[in-house]
Parts: C-alpha cells; sequence; structure tokens
C-alpha cells in the first residue's frame, strides 16, 4: 500500500479491498441497518443505528460504542445513491455544524470472478484533519473494519 502521509492527494485516505462477494450483498451490507451494525467499526466497538435512510438527502445516525464504554455519534449524510454500485455521503458526529465531517466516497466494482473491490475514498477538509486521522490510526482501523465487512460477508 501507498504511504497515506506521502501520496500528492494529501487530504484523503483511501482503502482499498479485495471481496469474495457479489456486490449487491456488499452494498446490502452498507445499507441495511441490520446488516450495517454487524460489522460497521473497528475491532472492540459495537454499533447501535438509530436512523437509516438510504437516498439521496437522507440519512443514517448510529452509536459506535467502544470497549471501555465511549459512545462515539455519527451521522452520514447521503449525496449520492448508485445500487449496488456507489455512495456518496458526509460522515461527522450527530452535529450539524461538525467541523471535522468529511466526504465519503464508496465504489464497488464488479470483477468478472465474482468478487468485488470495494474503495473507499475519504477527502477531509483540510490537511491538518485528515493528519489527525491518520494519528489516531484511521488506515489501520478502517482495515480492521474491512475486516470485519470480509468475516460479515462469510468470505474472510
Amino acid at each position: 500500500m501507498t504511504d497515506p502521509t506521502t501520496w500528492a492527494l494529501d487530504r484523503e485516505i483511501v482503502l482499498v479491498r479485495v471481496l469474495d462477494a457479489a456486490r449487491e450483498a456488499v452494498f446490502a451490507a452498507w445499507t441495511d441497518a441490520d446488516a450495517f451494525c454487524q460489522w460497521f467499526g473497528p475491532e472492540g466497538f459495537t454499533c447501535t443505528v438509530r436512523e437509516m435512510d438510504v437516498r439521496p438527502g437522507g440519512r443514517a445516525c448510529f452509536d459506535m460504542t467502544s470497549g471501555d464504554g465511549t459512545v462515539f455519534t455519527n451521522r452520514f449524510d447521503y449525496l449520492e445513491v448508485a445500487p449496488s454500485e456507489r455512495l456518496v455521503l458526509d460522515h461527522g458526529s450527530d452535529a450539524d455544524d461538525d467541523p471535522a465531517r468529511f466526504r465519503v466516497t464508496i465504489i464497488l466494482d464488479a470483477q468478472a470472478d465474482g468478487k468485488t473491490v470495494l474503495t473507499l475514498r475519504q477527502l477531509h477538509p483540510t490537511v491538518e484533519q485528515r493528519d489527525e486521522k491518520l494519528g489516531f490510526g484511521a488506515v489501520e482501523l478502517g482495515l480492521q473494519t474491512m475486516d470485519k465487512l470480509a468475516r460479515h460477508l462469510g468470505v474472510a
């Protein structure tokens, strides 16, 4: 993997995973509230969905709870929804004025062998905010989340 501190796109974090699953199943894991909380978040975290309305202009509100009981509120504001192909959303806390909110683009590319290439691209408002996310382990935690997705899909 390219070193995220040296690539030219200095506000982005990009994670890619090949999943041995159809992209329809991967898309459902992202958009079905019950499925979503079975895998979303790094190891040791649980998830509770409070609202999930996957459509342009819709939102998902959910809590991630760490092993020590700390609750992190999260919100996705959906901008684009192309079933089984692409999601574009803004991700942040429940606060409308969250300055750390960032854009996420999820692309699902179907392969001839039935696998799906999942590309998750985060675009942060500033280089400093991207670097802050890298500093607390966004790449490692994101890869843990993708590992949990693969296990959820039964393909780990």
